[in-house]
């Protein structure tokens, strides 16, 4: 009963972002290049939301992908999208400033 509870409610055990990138997880921003110029995480990949299905040959489906954006609007409907498309292991990082933080 807790777990039914808990994934309809999308509470999930905490992720370590930052153990993550350490294994390999490719850091998908899904923000518009004007957006990703004035701003990003290092060693992450600009893939805008609007593109992110025609892109998505350029990413590993075994590998794990975190997505951010501004606020975490846009890279929780990327997670659904990659998810969608056979993607397993997909985390919301939400926003690219507060997830960069979290990569310390």
């Amino acid at each position: 009963m807790i777990e039914i509870l808990k994934k309809l409610f999308g509470i999930a055990p905490k992720v370590s972002f930052a153990e993550l990138v350490r294994e390999g997880a490719t850091i998908i921003d899904v923000r518009t290049k004007g957006e990703y110029a004035g701003g990003h995480i290092r060693g992450s990949v600009n893939i805008p939301l609007d593109k992110l299905v025609a892109n998505m040959g350029k990413l590993k489906k075994n590998k794990a992908v975190i997505t951010c954006c501004a606020s975490g609007a846009r890279s929780a409907s990327a997670k659904g999208i990659l998810t969608s498309h056979g993607f397993t292991n997909v985390h919301n990082g939400g926003s690219w400033f507060s997830l960069e933080r979290k990569l310390d």
